[in-house]
């Protein structure tokens, strides 16, 4: 084998209170394409993503190519770097005769993240509760939920969007928090995702953000008043994500109402497969 093309999919993480930890995996996503034996210069994520995995894996270093396309944009909350990361990760090691296991690729990702909100959805699909160095809970999400992304035409960072993250919270936000991620974790375990009502608020990081996303609470209400169970700030931003079990169409249409010019809407669910190589039949949406 000297090419593979590697199915990443785009995540909605932190769902309000459960930061850093919380995640699940969207039907949209990145193709990844690794190609052996053609010498090409990279850019830092690339070749940091490539050394960790030589290392790790024993493999010796080879020269590659690579490639990615698909929808998942830069820098809005849904995962894009990760899909570059797990992508050339899975890729490398389908050209290297599947050295490691995706639970071992999953962990560099993690590792090369930083956290691993994203990282662990985009692995192994569905919904997923991940910390660092411990077992990632994972399970199936009904395709009747779906997610109404609201993506604005500007990017945040997330090493920006940590900036305005304060040391210390208040013990009320931290109980609110604590509260809110426990029953959205039931929640989604049992598919009753009508309690998820009221569910996404917290006192760790979406009201420190809000400032860089000044629209965040006014597309959430918006959405709610349309048939939304909830909304909550994709990852850093600057997405915006509702869930809804009724129609994608008349939330998403409130949510848009309250966006700024070039704001746009994808009307998704969740991808319970995860990261894989592609099939022909593979759209990359």
């Amino acid at each position: 084998m000297n090419s593979v093309t590697i199915r990443v999919p785009a995540t909605t993480a932190n769902l309000g209170p459960g930061f850093d930890c919380l995640g699940v995996a969207l039907k949209i996503g990145n193709l990844v394409t690794v190609r052996r034996g053609a010498q090409a210069s990279h850019p830092l994520i690339v070749d940091a993503a490539a050394k960790l995995y030589f290392e790790t894996s024993g493999i010796a270093p080879f020269d590659f190519a690579w490639r990615i396309e698909g929808d998942v944009p830069r820098s809005r909350g849904m995962g894009s770097s990760v899909t570059v990361r797990l992508g050339l990760l899975h890729g490398l090691n389908a050209l290297s005769g599947s050295a490691l296991s995706a639970v071992r690729l999953y962990e560099l990702c993690a590792t090369l993240e930083g956290h691993p909100d994203n990282a662990a959805p985009a692995a192994f699909g569905g919904f997923t509760v991940a910390l660092a160095d411990a077992e990632t809970l994972r399970c199936a999400v009904d395709p009747a939920l779906k997610f109404v992304l609201l993506i604005p035409d500007f990017e945040i960072s997330t090493p920006d969007a940590r900036k305005v993250l304060p040391d210390s919270i208040a013990r009320s936000g931290a109980v609110t928090s604590v509260a809110n991620a426990c029953r959205i974790t039931a929640a989604f375990l049992q598919q009753r995702y009508e309690l998820l009502k009221g569910c996404f608020a917290d006192g760790l990081h979406q009201p420190f953000r809000e400032p860089l996303i000044p629209f965040l609470s006014k597309a959430i209400a918006a959405g709610e008043r349309a048939g939304a169970i909830g909304g909550f700030l994709s990852g850093s931003g600057s997405t915006i994500c509702c869930i809804t079990l009724d129609d994608g169409d008349a939330v998403a249409s409130a949510m848009l109402d309250t966006a700024p010019p070039g704001s746009h809407i994808v009307i998704t669910t969740a991808d319970n497969d995860g990261t894989r190589e592609a099939r022909d039949s593979d759209g990359i949406s």
